[in-house]
């Protein structure tokens, strides 16, 4: 081989050495991150460009090292670190998994200690959440949709308040939209604090439209609605409400002394819940008691009423 393609060979491998040093360099340069990140579905092209939206140090060079090493799983991807090496950032998204939780928020518990379940059961900063949910929210109450939800081990306060405000609201607009044809946030919160009082008087799915009547009728009348379960709001939300209490709360929710329903909802309610303040049932009732069964007494009237409490207080 003469002097000239050995020059040549040596100049390709040089190039050679330098690309691969410089791709080893690339792979090694550090990125920060989360612990936990969620990978929309999409191309590998969307989902980089998606990364790259939320601050993450990625470009299209990343695309096409995904192309020969493997697709980015969709969902929850469990990074465990918060710094990493670019190669084993990538290698994670392809790889990993999140492990998670369920968590349950049940129909008529209030945001207050839906906040502590999740603090406690997902090893959270109770005051981040806090903070969080009064960042993002409009409304103190009434914005959660119960549900059983899967949670990422390891998500940040912020990105739980965040996905399940979403997850939520999306719920409540496809609803909306069914009943009325459209989402009016004002009238769609009207209805949701109706329906948190007849929420917190009922768990019976049967009971609901009735519940709703009476409400309905009672506000007709120009009654006071004087709901206990009205006062069972925030931390209060499993203490019994006693005349000492009724007396003393002078807050909105205190269907004692205010007028209508609260203007702020009392709890997280159910679909079935808002259907029923939507569609109430057409009775004549103005009074309802909870019997020895677990279910409630209606009546029209007051002399009846009474015998009821009588009748449940044996």
């Amino acid at each position: 081989m003469n002097t000239k393609k050995l020059t040549i060979v040596k100049y390709i491998f040089e190039i050679i050495l330098i690309i691969i040093l410089s791709f080893m360099y690339y792979l090694n340069q550090p990125i920060n991150t989360k612990k936990v990140i969620y990978i929309p579905k999409g191309t590998i092209n969307n989902i980089i460009s998606q990364l790259n939206n939320n601050n993450y140090d990625v470009s299209k060079l990343d695309s096409f090292i995904l192309r020969i090493i493997g697709s980015p799983q969709s969902g929850w991807i469990n990074i465990d670190k918060t710094k990493v090496t670019k190669a084993d950032f990538l290698y994670k998204i392809i790889t990993a998994k999140a492990a998670l939780q369920k968590v349950t928020l049940i129909p008529g518990e209030t945001t207050f200690i839906f906040l502590n379940q999740l603090s406690k059961n997902l090893n959270l900063n109770r005051l981040k959440l806090q903070k969080e949910y009064d960042l993002k929210s409009k409304y103190k109450e009434g914005l959660f949709v119960p549900n059983t939800y899967s949670i990422p081990i390891g998500i940040t306060e912020k990105d739980l308040i965040r996905i399940l405000l979403n997850k939520s609201s999306s719920q409540m607009k496809k609803l909306s939209i069914k009943l009325f044809g459209n989402y009016n946030e004002k009238k769609w919160f009207h209805y949701v604090a109706m329906a948190s009082v007849i929420q917190k008087e009922s768990a019976d799915v049967k009971e609901m439209p009735i519940v709703s009547s009476v409400i309905h009728n009672r506000i007709k009348k120009g009654m006071k609605l004087q709901m206990d379960g009205t006062l069972n709001y925030g931390k209060y939300s499993h203490i019994r409400i006693t005349p000492k209490r009724i007396r003393e709360d002078n807050s909105v929710y205190n269907t004692y002394k205010i007028n209508g329903i609260p203007s702020v909802p009392v709890c997280n309610v159910s679909l079935d819940a808002i259907k029923a303040a939507v569609f109430p049932a057409k009775t004549n009732y103005l009074y309802f008691m909870k019997n020895k069964n677990g279910e409630h007494d209606f009546t029209r009237n007051y002399s009846t009423h009474l015998v009821n409490i009588k009748h449940a207080t044996k």
